[in-house]
């Protein structure tokens, strides 16, 4: 397996986790009242910064245990790269269009935030899906 598609799993399955753990947390809290009424911003900061250092620590990992595949990217890798980005990114533009549209509905911040949030998580979700597949069963550029 190519170092890049282990930074692809590694990025999705960070990802669930990470918005699992968050789930868990806000809903936990929620089971006594409104959701909108749970302090949420404290666990998204860390739920996203253990997701980075996590993500960081495993490419660093990973990349220990393939010292030959190490900074080495053909052309395949880096257009697999792009295509993956490019797939993902296509929940950040709905996730900042959801996010303008409610605050202009003037919605409570939780839910703004929260489509934000889930928004960024699809598009690494996603994008990292897109490079498995293309890694996995072959890539063909346009």
């Amino acid at each position: 397996m190519a170092l890049e598609e282990k930074r692809a799993w590694i990025m999705a399955v960070v990802t669930v986790f990470a918005y699992a753990a968050y789930l868990i947390v806000v809903f936990g809290r929620a089971s006594s009242g409104m959701v909108v009424d749970v302090p949420y911003v404290a666990p998204l900061l860390w739920t996203v910064g253990a997701a980075i250092v996590a993500s960081i620590v495993l490419h660093i990992a990973a990349a220990i245990a393939s010292p030959r595949d190490a900074g080495r990217k053909d052309q395949r890798d880096r257009e697999i790269g792009r295509f993956g980005e490019h797939i993902g990114q296509s929940f950040v533009v709905l996730g900042g269009v959801a996010a303008l549209v409610m605050a202009m509905a003037e919605l409570d911040h939780f839910w703004i935030a929260n489509s934000v949030y889930l928004a960024f998580v699809l598009s690494s979700l996603l994008g990292s899906i897109a490079k498995i597949a293309a890694y996995r069963w072959g890539f063909q550029a346009w």
